[in-house]
């Protein structure tokens, strides 16, 4: 018998030694805290691949990254990916040719798209190499947590 899907996938997104890349995984540590333990939550580097692997099984994704957009340093973006196409240009900055904008589109295009897939993108403020995260985007941070435990609710 094959195992019921996962009723929400919580992904943290990014790289906690390029400054404020590291917002994602910085999220998830702490949404761990606060979401009860049947909430599957992953760190990812946002490789496209695999993250449509990791959600194939998911009824429900939500993601944080962060993004470059032009707005200021702290914005948070909530994009749903069943409203229209996730931005590519947001995501520009990743080493990754094929990332989280693509792999969504992607997954939308085969069919395989999550029944609910919601991306919180939290504008960066310095990308560059070293730890810790702008007084900004830790900020954001904070309200993106509480906006997400409300939203593992409701999934």
């Amino acid at each position: 018998m094959t195992p019921a899907p996962a009723k929400l996938l919580i992904i943290g997104v990014g790289n906690s030694y390029r400054s404020d890349d590291g917002i994602g995984i910085s999220v998830l540590h702490r949404l761990r805290e606060q979401v009860p333990g049947e909430i599957r939550t992953l760190e990812a580097t946002g490789e496209g691949t695999a993250l449509m692997e990791s959600w194939k099984d998911a009824a429900a994704v939500i993601m944080v990254d962060a993004v470059r957009s032009g707005a200021p340093p702290g914005t948070i973006h909530r994009l749903d990916a069943h409203a229209g196409q996730i931005p590519k240009r947001f995501f520009h900055y990743s080493t990754h040719a094929f990332g989280i904008a693509e792999a969504i589109e992607l997954s939308r295009a085969l069919g395989l798209l999550p029944r609910r897939l919601v991306v919180y993108g939290i504008e960066g403020k310095s990308f560059a190499a070293g730890v810790g995260l702008s007084t900004e985007v830790e900020q954001a941070g904070a309200t993106v947590v509480a906006l997400m435990v409300n939203e593992s609710h409701t999934c």
